[in-house]
């Protein structure tokens, strides 16, 4: 049996350990990249169920693009093998503009640092089910 895969997207090497603590022992494959590039990257070679991206990423000081998430989210829509991807947006701005925005980009869902475990576990239910498929 195949698990659900969930791509983590963040900046911060705290977080991705983290969540995919939590995710793998809640079921979950867990898949992580830390930027925009290597987000888009692992969508289109590993399919992810979910994605849970970050929204704000440090200045790219190769002279890149400024990546933040609704850039990585804008770019994962037209995937062919992202557009239809739930995207939970997580940020330490816990502002209604935030969620808005969030909303308004096409995101799934959006969760606030400091992480809370159980309600990221609760949405990503809400976009996929649970990690393991109860039995018929």
């Amino acid at each position: 049996m195949n698990r659900k895969k969930i791509l983590v997207v963040d900046d911060d090497a705290v977080i991705l350990k983290i969540l995919s603590m939590k995710l793998r022992g809640a079921g979950y494959e867990v898949l992580m990249a830390e930027d925009g590039g290597a987000a888009v990257g692992a969508a289109r070679r590993e399919k992810p169920d979910v994605i849970l991206l970050d929204i704000t990423f440090p200045p790219d000081i190769a002279g890149g693009p400024p990546w933040d998430g609704f850039l990585i989210l804008a770019w994962l829509r037209r995937l062919e093998e992202a557009k239809n991807t739930p995207v939970i947006m997580i940020s330490g701005d816990d502002s209604a503009v935030a969620q808005k925005r969030a909303w308004a980009a096409g995101a799934f869902d959006f969760c606030p640092k400091p992480l809370d475990c159980p309600m990221i576990i609760e949405a990503i239910e809400r976009a996929i089910g649970p990690a393991i498929p109860k039995a018929a």
